[in-house]
C-alpha cells in the first residue's frame, strides 16, 4: 500500500537538489534564461530524446557517456536551441564546462536547450552564468521559470509517496513546452529529481513506460523538435523503493506535466481528450488516437466550437486503421453526434454538442466497435494566435 501526495515546492523538496535560475543575457528585459539542476551526490540518470534525427548538440553530448553513466549537474538554457550547429555546437559545450570547476565539482555534466534553432551559443554569457548562480539554493521557481519559451506559465509538480511498512521518497519536476508538441519520443523538455532508491538498470524502462500515455499521448501541432528530452536523476538518498509505487508516481507527474503543455499550447483556449475505444489492437488505438489529436482540421474545428463530426470520422478512415461505417460511433462528452442508427445530427443534438464545445476542457470518444483496445490521446484547438506567435518566433 502506498500513497501518493502532491506538496509545493517542485524540485526543493527532493533530499539532495539543489536548483535555480538566472538572467544571462540571451533574453532581453533582463528574464531568466540559464537554469541549473544539481545533486549533492552522484545521480544514475535516465533519458529519452526526440526522434527527429537532426538531434541537438546537448543530446549528442550527452550521449557521449554512454548509455549507463552518473552526473551531479544539469544545465539549461533558452532562447538558442544549438541545434544544426554540428560538432562546433558541442565543441562550444565542452566550452561552457571548461569553466564549471571554479565554481563546482562537477562530474560529467549535461547540459539541455531550448529556442530558435541553427545558431551557436553565446558561450561567454553562458558561462558567466556561473558566477550568478548560488548553487546551494533551493528555487525551483527560478529553474522553471528559466527554461520557458513560448510558454504562457511555469510548469513544476512534486510529490512525496508513503509506502507502508518503508517510509517515503520524493519525486519533482520541472519541464517546458507550448509548441513544436508531438505525440514521437519526448515532446518537450523535463526534468525528474526522486530520492527514491531507483536501481540503476531500470531507470530508462521505467521513464519509458511513464511517457507512453503522458509526454507521448499529446500534441499542439503536430512538430517535432530536434531537442526534446526527458530526463530522470535518482540521488537514492530516501533509502525507500517499491516498484509499482514509483511507477505510479512517475506516471502522475509526467500525465500532470503532459496536460499542462496541452493546456498551455500556443494560443489554445481547449484541452481535449480522444479516447480511441474498442480497436482491434493496441497500436491501432493509438494511431487513430493520436491522428485526431494531430489533425489540424478536428483542432480548428475546436478553435470554432463546430460539432463536425465529418472531421473526426474522416481522420479515422484515412490514419490506416480497421474502421467501418456501421460499426463506428463518435460522443462529445455523453453527446451521441454519430452511430449507424443515427447518421446526421437533428437541431438538439447540434446544440448539446456545442454546447460540450464550449467547455474549456472535454473527451471525443470514437468506438470503433471492432475489438477491445483502448487508448487516449490528448490535444487543443489551433487558432489565430498559434500563427502569430510563430509567424515572428525568432524575435
Amino acid at each position: 500500500m502506498f500513497d501518493i501526495l502532491p506538496i509545493e515546492g517542485g524540485l526543493d523538496n527532493v533530499e539532495g537538489f539543489f536548483s535555480g535560475g538566472v538572467s544571462a543575457g540571451l533574453k532581453s528585459g533582463g528574464k531568466k534564461d540559464v537554469a541549473f539542476i544539481r545533486s549533492d551526490t552522484l545521480c544514475d540518470v535516465g533519458a529519452v530524446f526526440t526522434s527527429n534525427k537532426f538531434q541537438a548538440a546537448p543530446i549528442r553530448h550527452f550521449k557521449r557517456y554512454g548509455e549507463i553513466f552518473q552526473t551531479n549537474f544539469v544545465l539549461i538554457n533558452s532562447k538558442n536551441a544549438n541545434a544544426m550547429t554540428g560538432e562546433k555546437g558541442v565543441e562550444d559545450i565542452d566550452e561552457i564546462f571548461s569553466h564549471l570547476p571554479r565554481f563546482l565539482n562537477a562530474k560529467n555534466p549535461v547540459m539541455s536547450s531550448t529556442g530558435v534553432i541553427g545558431y551557436r551559443l553565446d558561450t561567454k554569457k553562458i558561462a558567466a552564468s556561473f558566477e550568478l548562480f548560488d548553487f546551494n539554493a533551493k528555487d525551483s521557481n527560478a529553474a522553471a521559470e528559466a527554461i520557458m519559451t513560448t510558454d504562457r506559465f511555469k510548469k513544476e509538480i512534486a510529490v512525496r509517496v508513503d509506502v507502508e511498512g518503508k517510509g517515503s521518497f520524493h519525486a519533482a519536476a520541472v519541464c517546458k513546452g507550448a509548441g513544436m508538441i508531438n505525440p514521437a519520443l519526448a515532446t518537450m523538455l523535463c526534468f525528474i529529481a526522486t530520492d527514491a532508491n531507483v536501481p540503476k538498470e531500470s531507470i530508462t524502462t521505467l521513464l519509458k513506460d511513464a511517457m507512453e500515455e503522458s509526454f507521448n499521448a499529446i500534441s499542439v501541432d503536430g512538430d517535432t523538435s530536434t531537442n526534446d528530452t526527458v530526463m530522470l536523476l535518482s540521488s537514492a538518498k530516501s533509502g525507500v523503493w517499491d516498484m509499482e509505487a514509483f511507477k505510479e508516481a512517475l506516471k502522475f507527474i509526467t500525465k500532470h506535466l503532459a496536460l499542462q503543455i496541452v493546456k498551455d499550447g500556443e494560443g489554445s483556449k481547449k484541452v481535449v481528450a480522444f479516447e480511441v475505444k474498442s480497436a482491434l489492437t493496441l497500436d491501432e488505438a493509438k494511431k487513430a488516437a493520436k491522428a485526431l489529436s494531430n489533425s489540424l482540421l478536428v483542432k480548428t474545428a475546436l478553435f470554432g466550437e463546430d460539432p463536425n463530426w465529418g472531421r473526426i470520422a474522416s481522420t479515422i478512415g484515412s490514419c490506416g486503421v480497421a474502421c467501418e461505417e456501421d460499426k463506428l460511433s463518435i460522443y462529445y462528452d455523453d453527446t451521441l453526434v454519430y452511430s449507424p442508427e443515427k447518421k446526421q445530427l437533428d437541431k438538439a443534438g447540434e446544440a448539446a454538442a456545442n454546447q460540450v464545445m464550449k467547455k474549456n476542457s472535454f473527451k471525443i470518444i470514437c468506438d470503433l466497435g471492432l475489438g477491445d483496445a483502448d487508448f487516449t490521446a490528448y490535444g487543443c484547438d489551433l487558432g489565430h494566435e498559434y500563427v502569430s506567435i510563430n509567424a515572428d518566433y525568432r524575435s
